[in-house]
This record gives C-alpha cells, structure tokens and sequence, in this order.
C-alpha cells in the first residue's frame, strides 16, 4: 500500500552581500528535531503550491512577494519519507532573491532561529541529503545564469 503524500511548497531565498556573496537563508524549527530549512509549510485546501510559498514565507519570515524576485524557470520539488511517519512528503522550491538584501526578517513561532549562510555552511546547517543537493542545484543555477 502506497504512503499518503502531503505536500509542501516554499522558496529558496537568497540574497548578496555587501562583499558580493550569495547567502540562503535558513530557519531552524522551534521543535525537535530543530532542522533548518528554507521558509517552506503544507498546502492549505485547494491552494496553488505558488500560493502556499508566498503565503508560508510571509507567515514564518514576515518576507512578503514584493521583497522578492521569483525566478519561475528555477523549481525544485524534493521527494521523501519523514523518519517515523507514516506519509510521504513532497515540496516544491522556487529560489527567490531578497531584493533588498537588509530586508529584516521576522520568525513566526514556528521558528527560534535564522541565519544568512553561504553555499558550503548552508549545506552543514542543512544537513539531510535531498536539502543539501538543493542548495548544489540553486547554485549551479545561479552560476550558469550568471546570478553569480
């Protein structure tokens, strides 16, 4: 029998800083495990995966739309099955740069940390496999795209 697959969606937000470095931002959650992941949170009854991103990233880091430039042709959505659960899960990323990269951001209860990390220190923070290679995917993506 096939596992339930709940589905999620979010951004992927990244910014440069004053030394021209790209740096993602990652948020720890309030509860154990306490995982860091991009802003990201479950789709509401018949929201859009779009509409679940630019709602979670507002509601868990106060970033609204207009703070970000979306880039549509970059989407990611990530596969797996969450230890001792028993669904499956499916989320799907668009990276987003924070247009004003002194942009506060503002966690919700959901969260007890951030933090601005560049590629190799975002992956470390990241740690499970699939967020790990998503980081590799926005940065090679960046690269080719000539973000950076």
């Amino acid at each position: 029998m096939s596992k339930v697959v709940k589905k999620a969606a979010g951004f992927v937000v990244y910014r440069k800083n004053c030394d021209e470095i790209i740096e993602y931002l990652l948020m720890q959650a309030s509860y154990a495990n306490y995982h860091w992941t991009p802003p990201k949170g479950h789709l509401e009854e018949n929201e859009s995966n779009m509409d679940a991103a630019i709602r979670e990233t507002d509601e868990e880091a106060s970033i609204k739309l207009k703070d970000l430039c979306v880039d549509h042709n970059f989407e990611k959505v990530l596969k797996y099955d969450p230890k001792d659960k028993p669904f499956s899960k499916q989320v799907t990323y668009w990276l987003a740069r924070l247009i004003n990269p002194d942009t506060p951001v503002v966690l919700s209860n959901e969260h007890q940390d951030y933090k601005w990390l560049p590629l190799i220190e975002a992956k470390q923070v990241a740690a499970y496999p699939e967020m790990q290679e998503l980081f590799d995917d926005c940065e090679n993506y960046l690269i080719k795209t000539n973000v950076k």
